[in-house]
């Protein structure tokens, strides 16, 4: 056991002793390959040193070779850009486009590369050869726009508006009006809608399109806008040609006839809404397209000046109608087109909103407030115009001419009356804060009607004729008035009431003064004596002597007063029958009686001579009587 533990510590102190003569074997090593470490570090030291010095040169040559390969390539570039410029736009147009497109981008390399030696030389055939391509996109511009921009046939403008006949029917339609009545009026909306015309082609827009923004992006903005000024205004005049509309100097339109020009009003008012709903916002439309991503500044000139020439021809006509010699009949023409501008005003705002349109939004302000003034001074005008009428009476004692124009043209008034309204609220003279209202001067108006019938009243020779005259002429007006409901609201029944009295009052002046002299002949009144102071008529006529010449005088003079008055009478009109009637009877109640009792209580006296003092009995009193105003000569 002490033999085996000694051969194990022998074994374990030789293999310590191998151990420590292998560490200094591998110290000594190590040693050595420090040493040789060392001196390889002090060999590449230099090395080191000059290694950035190579990065920085192999990164300038590896730059300089990438800018010479850009470079380069921008040379084939332009080589091939050049081919396709010299072939023109009209083979491919597309290709065409991209190659100047590419031209525009090799111009802004070079210019930004002003280092480079042959920038100027290159710079120079570059732009030689975008100034090429200009100007055959300009050609192209102008070629393709001259050939698509044709006048608008004046028939296909009709399948552009509206259906007024189903507007209308859906309109009138009121009794069906229920939970649905939304959904009616967005159909009579939707009736109402104007289609706008296709003024070009949808396949030559975007080729259009790509012309005038290559155009613009090389700063050929005024070419662009001339070419498409040109064009588009030559085919938007064209149009209106087409239409009737011609082109007249102001000069000339001052000189034209009312008559002429009144002719045609009615379609100026329609072109202008056809312009301004149809060819006006086409053209818009159209510009927005073509011109579609360039600044809105320009798009809106664009606008303004293929516009403006026709506009302008169009105002300066509604101009000289506000500017010819101011009459009544003139008025309504007015009125219709104010009302057009008032329907067209939004749109030409919206329109010529931008800077650029302003001049022509002015011009259209301008005429409406032109025909503002007119209108209103024209119906104010009428006033005075009526109750300075130097017309006489009519001889028949009727219905004056200058009633019934007054009359009718209240009608039209009144079909006018929310426009006229309107009108009038804008019209303001003098330091008037608020405008005119219309049933006012309405009242205004038949108020010197009533005036200028008094003056010709009095020019009658026979007073009871003036009163017929104004009995006929003031119940004509009521009549008028009453026939008509928006009338009748307008004038209210009081008016009506004072008019009707006016009318009876007349009436019965008429009576007074025409029939008292004769009903004075056939009274009593110088005839009778009572010697018994009995108050009894009867038992004067058992009890008087009437002097029978004097009865005979009085026959003759009834007979002589009472044809005189019927055949003159009978002249006389008086238009209304049931006016007629009750006049005719009105002097019947009054003479009939008073002929009866004369001839029951004198006729006797002289019934001797009865053939040739009474002429007439009751009836053919009564008879003559219902012959009177009938205006025709008596039998």
């Amino acid at each position: 056991m002490e033999e085996a533990l000694k051969q194990k510590a022998n074994l374990l102190r030789q293999s310590l002793e191998k151990s420590q003569i292998t560490t200094e074997e591998i110290m000594a090593a190590l040693d050595t390959f420090d040493r040789r470490l060392l001196s390889i570090d002090s060999a590449m030291h230099p090395i080191q040193e000059i290694m950035p010095v190579y990065m920085r040169c192999h990164e300038n040559v590896s730059k300089c070779l990438r800018k010479t390969e850009v470079i380069v390539s921008q040379f084939d570039r332009i080589r091939q850009a050049e081919v396709v410029i010299f072939k023109g736009p009209g083979e491919d147009l597309n290709g065409f486009l991209d190659a100047m497109d590419q031209l525009i981008r090799i111009s802004r390399f070079f210019n930004s590369r002003k280092s480079y030696q042959a920038r100027e030389s290159t710079l120079q055939h570059v732009n030689t050869l975008l100034a090429d391509a200009t100007r055959m996109t300009e050609n192209e511009f102008h070629k393709m726009l001259t050939a698509v921009s044709k006048p608008v046939d004046p028939m296909s403008l009709f399948d552009c508006l509206p259906s007024k006949t189903k507007a209308s029917a859906d309109h009138d339609d009121t009794t069906n009006i229920s939970a649905n009545d939304e959904l009616a009026t967005e159909s009579r909306q939707e009736a109402l809608t104007y289609k706008l015309p296709t003024l070009i082609s949808p396949r030559y827009i975007n080729p259009l399109h790509y012309l005038a923004v290559r155009l613009v992006l090389v700063g050929h903005h005024k070419q662009c806008l001339n070419i498409y000024r040109n064009a588009r205004s030559n085919a938007l005049q064209k149009s209106l040609e087409y239409m009737g509309v011609q082109k007249i100097g102001k000069d000339e339109l001052q000189k034209m006839q009312w008559e002429t020009l009144e002719a045609k009003i009615p379609n100026w008012i329609d072109l202008m809404r056809i312009c301004v709903k149809l060819l006006f916002a086409g053209e818009r439309k159209l510009c927005d397209q073509v011109f579609e991503g360039i600044e809105d500044s320009f798009l809106d000139q664009c606008f303004i000046e293929v516009t403006s020439s026709s506009l302008t021809t169009l105002l300066s006509y509604g101009e000289a109608v506000v500017k010819i010699k101011q009459s009544p009949e003139k008025l309504f023409m007015l009125l219709d087109m104010y009302e057009m501008m008032c329907e067209l005003q939004p749109e030409m705002e919206a329109m010529f909103a931008s800077k650029e349109g302003s001049e022509m939004l002015r011009s259209m302000v301008s005429l409406r407030k032109s025909l503002v003034a007119t209108a209103a001074e024209t119906f104010l005008g009428f006033r005075d115009k009526v109750e300075k009428d130097p017309s006489k009476p009519m001889p028949d004692g009727g219905v004056h001419p200058v009633s019934s124009y007054v009359m009718n043209y209240l009608k039209f008034l009144l079909d006018y009356q929310e426009m006229l309204t309107q009108l009038l609220g804008e019209y303001r003279t003098g330091g008037q804060e608020e405008g005119l209202q219309f049933a006012p001067s309405i009242l205004l108006i038949l108020l010197a009607l009533q005036n200028n019938l008094e003056a010709k009243s009095k020019q009658c020779k026979d007073q009871a004729q003036s009163y017929i005259f104004l009995m006929n002429n003031i119940h004509y007006m009521v009549t008028s008035v009453r026939k008509t409901e928006a009338a009748r609201e307008l004038m209210g029944a009081d008016w009506i009431q004072r008019q009707r009295r006016v009318v009876q009052q007349n009436a019965n002046n008429y009576k007074r003064v025409s029939w008292t002299k004769v009903l004075e002949i056939i009274s009593s009144k110088g005839l009778l004596s009572s010697s018994g102071g009995s108050s009894n008529p009867i038992e004067n006529s058992v009890s008087t002597s009437a002097p029978k010449d004097a009865i005979k005088e009085r026959f003759k003079n009834f007979n002589t007063q009472y044809e005189e008055l019927y055949h003159k009478q009978c002249l006389w009109k008086v238009h209304d029958r049931e006016l007629r009637e009750s006049l005719q009877l009105a002097v019947s109640e009054v003479l009939l009686p008073a002929y009866r009792s004369f001839l029951k209580r004198f006729g006797p006296i002289v019934e001797n001579s009865k053939s040739k003092c009474i002429q007439y009995s009751p009836e053919d009193i009564e008879k003559m009587l219902g012959e009177l105003f009938e205006g025709k000569t008596p039998c």
